[in-house]
């Protein structure tokens, strides 16, 4: 399982391809897939990161 949700992170990091990852994944949309990788994580944390006061 660990495997799997790695190589998903990489692939979409690499390519870009959500739509191709979810096939692979075999998931209903997008947004399942983003989350099953942890990318809206990453993206909130770099968000956050950024925001200054």
């Amino acid at each position: 399982h660990t495997l799997r949700k790695t190589f998903g992170y990489h692939f979409y990091r690499q390519t870009k391809d959500v739509a191709m990852l979810q096939e692979i994944f075999n998931h209903a949309s997008p947004d399942i897939t983003m989350r099953y990788i942890g990318i809206n994580q990453d993206n909130m944390d770099s968000a956050m990161m950024k925001f200054k006061i």
